[in-house]
């Protein structure tokens, strides 16, 4: 099958390619077609994956271009991998909410709002072409932050699309290796939304070993999502790591702020840059272990199993952002959740969840409103609808906050709107 990466050039690329080669009886590839604007960064993330199928003994054929049709033509499946505006836009993210007292993040809050703005029309354009030059019954699978809403942007259009997260696959690692058993014996009890998840359950042969867990490792689970023990024993369901901007809000702006602090944006571009040199090393036919600093952890994993279910019809139930369909009944069923689903070529089924406690599913009504008005802001443009999204985030709520954020954010982004040039 051919399959093809939208934001090829990405530095995340070989760890795809990692991967693919070492899960190939899952998904056997005849071709790899990587796309990009940047043609600098295509050729250097080309070659490292040339050389690493050759070192594997896998015959793929890579291929690059800039030419979206090109690229996508025949495609059994497209990943979008996107990063509107690089890492330069991604520090703006993080740091124009500060002079307003938010947290600033490329996903969460004021900055998740300005990638979604940035990110969302971009994404449409291409899906458009995906549609009508991949394969009829191609799959798009997005893994383009922040990915509940531009999943739902995809599904809205009638797009065959879902979303990916390395959220659920990292805790179902790290539960494996606690409980010492292979990580497909842990099926997980993962609910919410994308970047707003609990898991409430971890089970190996039918038996909750998440209890357990809690009860005798509490201290170093709650520091894997950086949160207080008090706080998880509180719950007695452990949060994603991005809870932690909502849970412990004031003490991220203080880290954020900080003299000499750095940007998550300002440390991975170093760690492109270092990166991207080895990548030109024809010497180099192994995936670097510098990429472990880049993120992303288990993103190949993920990607191949549900890239294998969607092509090979396994029927096997994976975490994924899909439509809610009544699976969290308080949502309306065309918001995008992020759940265990059942996968197969003929599409994807959310499983039943049990309701959430108020305070959780409380929290989740609240982001879900916001992410709707994001979404609205997103394909239509419109001061006044970005104000509104971002007075509806439970991390700003404040309408003078709310304005003068809105200011902040098209100033710097004007450039990537076309409706507020």
């Amino acid at each position: 099958m051919k399959l093809t990466v939208l934001g090829g050039g990405s530095t995340y690329t070989p760890e795809l390619v990692d991967g693919f080669a070492r899960l190939r009886s899952l998904l056997p590839l005849t071709e790899l077609c990587l796309v990009d604007p940047a043609a600098d960064r295509l050729a250097l993330v080309a070659g490292v994956s040339r050389r690493m199928f050759a070192r594997y003994g896998y015959e793929v054929k890579v291929t690059a271009t800039s030419d979206v049709v090109s690229g996508v033509s025949d495609a059994s499946a497209v990943l979008f991998q996107l990063r509107v505006g690089g890492q330069a836009a991604r520090h703006t993210d993080e740091t124009f909410p500060h002079a307003c007292g938010c947290i600033g993040q490329e996903t969460t809050g004021p900055g998740g709002l300005a990638k979604a703005l940035r990110t969302v029309p971009v994404v449409l354009s291409l899906a458009s072409l995906v549609r009508r030059y991949a394969r009829p019954d191609a799959w798009i699978v997005d893994f383009t932050n922040p990915v509940g809403i531009v999943t739902r942007a995809l599904l809205a259009e009638g797009h065959r699309a879902v979303g990916l997260c390395n959220v659920a696959i990292g805790f179902q690692r790290r539960f494996a290796t606690m409980l010492d058993v292979d990580p497909s014996a842990v099926a997980l009890d993962h609910v919410g939304l994308n970047h707003l998840t609990w898991v409430r359950g971890a089970s190996v042969d039918g038996v909750d070993r998440l209890p357990g867990l809690l009860s005798a490792r509490l201290n170093e689970i709650a520091d894997e999502v950086e949160l207080p023990a008090s706080l998880v024993a509180l719950l007695g369901v452990v949060p994603s790591y991005y809870l932690r901007y909502y849970y412990a809000h004031d003490v991220v702006l203080a880290e954020q702020t900080a003299r000499g602090a750095v940007s998550r944006a300002q440390a991975v571009t170093a760690v492109e840059d270092e990166l991207l040199a080895l990548y030109a090393d024809p010497s180099v036919d192994t995936k670097p272990a510098a990429l472990e600093r880049r993120g992303g952890a288990f993103y190949s994993e993920a990607a191949v199993d549900l890239l294998a279910s969607l092509t090979a019809d396994r029927g096997d139930v994976q975490v994924v952002n899909v439509r809610n369909d009544g699976t969290l009944p308080f949502l309306p069923d065309d918001h995008v959740v992020e759940v265990p689903a059942t996968i197969s070529a003929s599409g994807i089924a959310p499983l039943a969840a049990a309701p959430l406690p108020d305070d959780l599913a409380g929290l989740v009504s609240h982001v879900a409103g916001y992410e709707r008005l994001a979404l609205d802001a997103a394909v239509h443009g419109g001061r006044q609808r970005v104000e509104r999204a971002l007075l509806a985030h439970p991390l700003v709520g404040q309408h003078d906050r709310a304005s003068r954020l809105t200011d902040l954010l098209l100033a710097e982004n004007r450039q990537h709107l076309a409706w507020a040039r």
